[in-house]
């Protein structure tokens, strides 16, 4: 597993996300244990090249296996999902992410933040800001920015 996660990241780093995604692949095929650590690198991998698709199948094929997404796995997934500009995935991955009991952090929420302005949903953005504030998400430089522009 430890050289699969090793691969997989070198993959990611590389911008390499098809390879990344073959040896994932590899893994499933040959029933090799992965663990999030895998998860998080092809994500990752997908998320550089803003393909939210791959990003957005890779959770939810996680969820149906019971693989655990962690707060980065579900990161990587909304970036990938901004990167697209696919604000309504972002928010989709995000309701997943709530469901899951993941916790919320400033990446999350200035990530569906900065895919919603982008797409001019001000009023979204705003509703982002108060998720934040209920949740006690410290809020940065990006989430001020995003607020502004909306």
């Amino acid at each position: 597993r430890i050289a699969f996660n090793a691969m997989i990241s070198a993959c990611e780093k590389g911008s390499a996300w098809e390879k990344a995604l073959q040896i994932l692949g590899e893994v499933a095929q040959n029933k090799l244990e992965s663990d999030t650590l895998t998860l998080n690198a092809a994500i990752s991998a997908c998320e550089k090249v803003g393909d939210w698709e791959r990003a957005s199948m890779l959770v939810r094929v996680s969820l149906q296996t019971w693989m655990r997404c962690s707060t980065i796995t579900y990161n990587a997934a909304i970036s990938a999902c901004e990167k697209g500009r696919e604000w309504e995935k972002s928010l989709q991955v995000l309701q997943v992410m709530v469901r899951s009991k993941a916790e919320l952090d400033t990446i999350t929420l200035n990530a569906v933040s900065s895919a919603c302005e982008k797409a001019g949903e001000q009023d979204k953005v705003f509703k982002l800001l108060n998720v934040m504030s209920r949740s006690r998400v410290n809020s940065d430089r990006i989430t001020c920015s995003a607020a502004i522009s909306a």
